[in-house]
């Protein structure tokens, strides 16, 4: 089953492309797209040619910062049921739980993750779409929209500590430390934002929960999930839970909150498992964190679920024929 986007998630493609002097119809048929469901919020487009578009009109403008100028044209929440329920929450910490909750229909690939630390809090976003299939342009589009939404609710209240991003910094991030405001950190274990704890529970001067209230009970009757959409939340959450050392069985089932046995045959109904999901979750961060020479070994081995660096290479010589420090060095000087 092909994971879908509301078109509203790309809202500002247009005028930033018009700006870049870019045709945007055209860009948009090349990655497979109607220009004209693009335009529609109302319509639902394939996440993985979404991601495609963005990073094709980046390279093409020239501009590593076209998402976020995207993000940097929204202007509170947008149209449209889920929208107006996150609008008129109480807390910044009630719009990121009913997100969680409602994103999917939105956006079936966005995962979002809260972890408190403490005096911290940590709102890790992924977009889990085929392997191979570029996101840094659309991860740069989320975790922008997140900030600027968050200003947006909280006003002078909203003091972000610092933005992380897996993929690498392009030559300059003069655009993004002004428009987060903040440090910002590429080549990351994690994308998303480091924030205040208390800033999540700052009021929402513009709430109206019955107004909220009247949109969730709305939106309960579009958030039906059925057997594929179970299998995605499933490989959502390992996305999320895998490098924090919490996507045992147990886990991901409460983080979804589903009994054990209903996730299981939920993706037996799927043809799937959860072991199968885990593993290929597994293979893609192994991936992505191996490629980051930042990363040693050892702390690869525990973002991707093995406490036991002797384990982990166990593991990978059985996935890719070869020790971490080979496929790494062979990477290496490839890329050379």
């Amino acid at each position: 089953m092909e994971t879908m986007l509301s078109s509203v998630s790309m809202s500002g493609y247009f005028d930033v492309a018009l700006r870049a002097g870019l045709n945007a119809v055209e860009l948009a048929r090349e990655a497979g797209l109607d220009a004209a469901s693009l335009a529609n919020p109302g319509d639902r487009i394939p996440a993985a040619a979404a991601c495609l578009l963005l990073e094709r009109s980046a390279e093409k403008a020239s501009c590593p910062t076209f998402a976020l100028q995207m993000a940097a044209t929204r202007r509170r929440f947008g149209a449209g049921v889920v929208n107006v329920l996150l609008a008129h929450k109480r807390t910044l910490r009630e719009v990121l739980l009913a997100g969680a909750a409602y994103g999917r229909l939105l956006n079936e690939a966005l995962a979002v993750h809260v972890e408190d630390t403490g005096a911290t809090v940590t709102i890790r976003e992924e977009l889990v779409v085929d392997q191979g299939v570029p996101r840094d342009q659309a991860v740069e589009l989320a975790v922008g929209v997140l900030g600027r939404h968050s200003g947006e609710l909280l006003g002078e209240h909203w003091k972000p500590r610092a933005v992380h991003f897996v993929h690498q910094a392009p030559p300059s991030i003069t655009f993004h430390r002004r428009f987060f405001g903040c440090p910002v950190e590429f080549g990351s274990d994690f994308n998303g934002l480091v924030c205040a704890t208390a800033d999540l529970d700052c009021p929402n001067p513009a709430a109206d929960p019955e107004l909220a209230r009247y949109a969730e009970d709305l939106a309960d009757s579009l958030n039906v999930e059925g057997v594929g959409s179970t299998a995605l939340e499933v490989r959502k959450a390992i996305y999320l839970l895998l490098p924090l050392g919490q996507a045992s069985v147990e886990q991901v089932a409460a983080h979804l909150h589903m009994s054990v046995r209903t996730m299981q045959r939920q993706l037996e109904l799927a043809n799937t498992s959860f072991s199968r999901v885990t593993e290929a979750v597994r293979y893609e961060l192994a991936v992505r964190f191996m490629s980051n020479s930042r990363y040693p070994i050892g702390q690869v081995s525990g973002l991707v679920g093995y406490s036991h660096q002797g384990t982990f290479t166990n593991w990978f010589v059985g996935r890719f024929g070869m020790t971490p420090r080979d496929w790494r060095n062979s990477r290496t000087k490839w890329l050379c």
